[in-house]
């Protein structure tokens, strides 16, 4: 769900029966299985137009329940299932018709979609004789072909003048949208708005989960809302947004927004832009002022040059100097502004320290750990750095200042900018509580581009996007 951008799987797992039948499973590639519903569905002779809106039909369908892991978010093990009752007629091991096979070639990766929404429509449709329903009626779309309608003209009939037609959308392997490893406080990214989006609109329905910013920042506020959430829905209340928590909200989120109905309230959240189509002016607020200060306190870290500034989200007088500082330290002008080049070169120096797995302890705020007092101090330190640099061989752990010591220590320093002396001064104990910082923090999303215009003292973000 997080993955905004629908894709075509490259297969497709169907359950041959209903959902808690016991019934066999298979894997088949997406366009045999369109093949194979649409050679169950209708009849091979059918007009061309019809043939087409039928097909167009079943592929949406399809990948609006794997869009919106209807299945997989509720536990079970496949994407669809054979029941005419709910899903779509696949008949296992079928033969399929020549010129159903070729038509599916040339549609498989085009769906259909409403005006504004981001997610597959969910296509139902039946046979318009023995059934009905509210969507397409097979039988009437063959009626309406041999009256000369075409295939968007069939669809639309069923579905609504605002149907529209996605076409060649990308194929890729089937992928779950949890991100694999839990989302937790200090995370930033895509992830973390798609979960703040999905909470603010499940707490329309249960006002007792708050209502948290949309920044893309995993911060107090979203912490307590998950919280709430986790209470609410009888999962363990830890803040933590591991996998059962993730599915939970995905399933809640399709849910309420009936994502997997005809009659979809739609989803419009297309994800967290890190681009400003505008001027930031003063006395706004939101995201960007709070990454630029993000990217700041973690470069700060690093190097003991950089002034950590607070990720407040408002461009004050400290994040002033923070910027100056960091202009200093890597020989751009001091302006205390930040332009492209700025902008640039500080996600230059996050993008390359910016990486390793979130303890469950770490802070956020950041928290940065002791320099090295003592040599086994030293030591511990130089065997984590050496997970971060390949060209660093970790040293043993001693105790004692040893020749191994000093040349993984010398290594350090010529990596870090420092003259390679083997012994440990104030700037390399620095660099080095540094890294330990680092590799306490989760890996974090890249912020794509500079936003526009040059950012100034004063200046506050307003990006907010909503459902």
């Amino acid at each position: 769900m997080a993955t905004i951008a629908p894709y075509i799987p490259e297969s497709i797992t169907v359950h041959l029966g209903s959902p808690d039948s016991n019934a066999e499973n298979v894997t088949v590639s997406f366009s045999d299985y369109v093949k194979n519903v649409l050679s169950s569905e209708v009849y091979p002779t059918w007009e061309p137009a019809a043939l087409r809106a039928n097909a167009l039909a079943i592929i949406s369908f399809a990948l609006n329940r794997i869009y919106t892991e209807y299945y997989r978010s509720r536990g079970y093990s496949f994407d669809i299932t054979s029941s005419t009752a709910i899903d779509q007629k696949f008949i296992n091991g079928r033969n399929i018709y020549e010129n159903i096979s070729e038509l599916v070639d040339e549609l498989f990766t085009d769906y259909l979609r409403k005006q504004g929404f981001v997610e597959p429509l969910a296509a139902k449709f039946c046979n318009g004789v023995t059934v009905t329903c509210s969507g397409l009626s097979q039988w009437g779309s063959q009626y309406l072909a041999q009256d000369g309608a075409n295939s968007i003209d069939i669809l639309r009939t069923y579905y609504g003048e605002d149907v529209e037609f996605v076409t060649n959308a990308p194929v890729q392997n089937l992928q779950e949208s949890y991100p694999g490893s839990p989302v937790r406080r200090g995370d930033i990214g895509v992830n973390v708005s798609f979960l703040q989006v999905a909470l603010n609109r499940i707490s329309q329905n249960y006002p007792a989960i708050p209502k948290v910013p949309v920044d893309a920042i995993f911060g107090e506020a979203t912490e307590n809302a998950v919280r709430a959430f986790q209470s609410i829905f009888s999962l363990t209340v830890d803040s933590i947004v591991g996998r059962a928590t993730w599915y939970t909200i995905v399933m809640l989120y399709t849910a309420v927004l009936k994502l997997g109905e005809l009659q979809s309230l739609g989803q419009t959240f297309y994800g967290y832009s890190w681009e400003y189509p505008e001027q930031i002016l003063p006395g706004e607020q939101g995201a960007k002022v709070t990454h630029l200060q993000y990217m700041l306190s973690v470069v700060s870290q690093f190097n003991s040059a950089v002034q950590e500034p607070p990720v407040s989200g408002v461009f004050g007088d400290t994040t002033t100097q923070a910027v100056t500082t960091f202009q200093r330290a890597y020989g751009l002008p001091e302006t205390g502004t930040v332009d492209r080049a700025t902008w640039d070169s500080i996600y230059s120096q996050f993008a390359g320290i910016e990486t390793t797995v979130f303890e469950d302890e770490a802070l956020f705020p950041f928290t940065r750990p002791p320099m090295a007092v003592t040599e086994a101090d030293l030591q511990e330190q130089l065997i984590a750095a050496a997970a971060a640099f390949p060209e660093l061989d970790a040293p043993k752990k001693t105790g004692k200042l040893d020749a191994q010591t000093k040349k993984s220590l010398a290594v350090f320093q010529r990596l870090t900018g420092s003259a390679p002396t083997g012994t440990l001064d104030a700037q390399s104990a620095s660099d080095l509580a540094g890294m330990q910082f680092l590799l306490q923090h989760a890996q974090s999303t890249r912020f794509v581009q500079f936003p526009g215009i040059t950012l100034k003292s004063g200046m506050q973000d307003r990006e907010v996007h909503s459902v």
